[in-house]
């Protein structure tokens, strides 16, 4: 990581007008296989939207009778964001990210971004999962969605394990949350759409086949996972598969090459 500038490690940004629906956003970010976009307004950046705001802005009981194509960028924007330079050190870069989600690269105009993943490209950590691994915080299939996205935003992450006991069945991310609430308001008749949300639990639709780690993977071996799967974290499983914790890639962030 020593020695490289931001500029060598930033990426083409990701915009889209203020004035665009939440259903293009969540089509450009399927397309793009991203979680976030810069929100912009005449060509000037204003802010970023997440999958997680969109989740948010979808469950929302003000504006629950109005599909994701009637409903704006701004609905669910957020207009704090960090910026940096292309000149900055990637160091610096590090260290703001482990606080922040994404950072905008600023030269007179929008030149890139600076994500997880690009800082996740340039570090070598040492040692193994068990080490940085976080108490994991899971849902159960039978939990309705509602209240899984309420406790995902109380504790600030973007996805949960699914267990059935202590075992692992499957994951439920923050844009498994949005995709659905999209589909209800897209094709749920306005006043059917509260009671059906409210129905739906995670089963409906978490992943299954999740990649998982065990406690003595080394981490450079969860990072390439990472990389290669562009996951935001992954399960970390004991010898009797029971999942002990979980690992984001904040987490290997905040742990740096050491």
């Amino acid at each position: 990581m020593k020695g490289h500038k931001v500029r060598d490690i930033m990426t083409k940004a990701l915009t889209i007008d203020k004035s665009e629906m939440l259903s293009h956003a969540l089509d450009l970010m399927e397309k793009h296989d991203v979680r976030r976009l810069l929100v912009t307004k005449d060509d000037e950046l204003i802010g970023v939207v997440t999958q997680r705001g969109i989740a948010r802005a979808l469950g929302t009981r003000k504006k629950s009778n109005l599909p994701a194509s009637s409903l704006h960028v701004t609905t669910a924007m957020d207009e704090h964001l960090m910026m940096i330079s292309p000149d900055d050190n990637a160091e610096k870069a590090v260290q703001l990210l482990q606080g922040e989600d994404i950072l905008a690269v600023m030269d007179d105009s929008l030149v890139g971004w600076v994500t997880p993943n690009e800082v996740l490209a340039i570090l070598h950590p040492k040692g193994y999962a068990g080490r940085i691994m976080k108490n994991p915080i899971t849902a159960t299939p039978s939990e309705r969605v509602v209240h899984v996205r309420r406790r995902m935003y109380k504790e600030a992450i973007g996805r949960m394990p699914v267990v059935d006991g202590d075992q692992l069945v499957g994951m439920v991310t923050e844009s498994d949350i949005a995709r659905a609430m999209r589909a209800f308001r897209d094709m749920v008749p306005g006043h059917q759409q509260e009671m059906r949300i409210r129905n739906l639990i995670i089963s409906d639709i978490m992943s299954v086949n999740v990649k998982f780690v065990r406690p003595n993977t080394p981490l450079q071996e969860v990072v390439d996972m990472m990389l290669k799967g562009n996951i935001g974290g992954v399960p970390v499983l004991d010898l009797r598969d029971n999942v002990v914790g979980m690992i984001t890639r904040r987490n290997i962030i905040r742990c740096g090459d050491d």
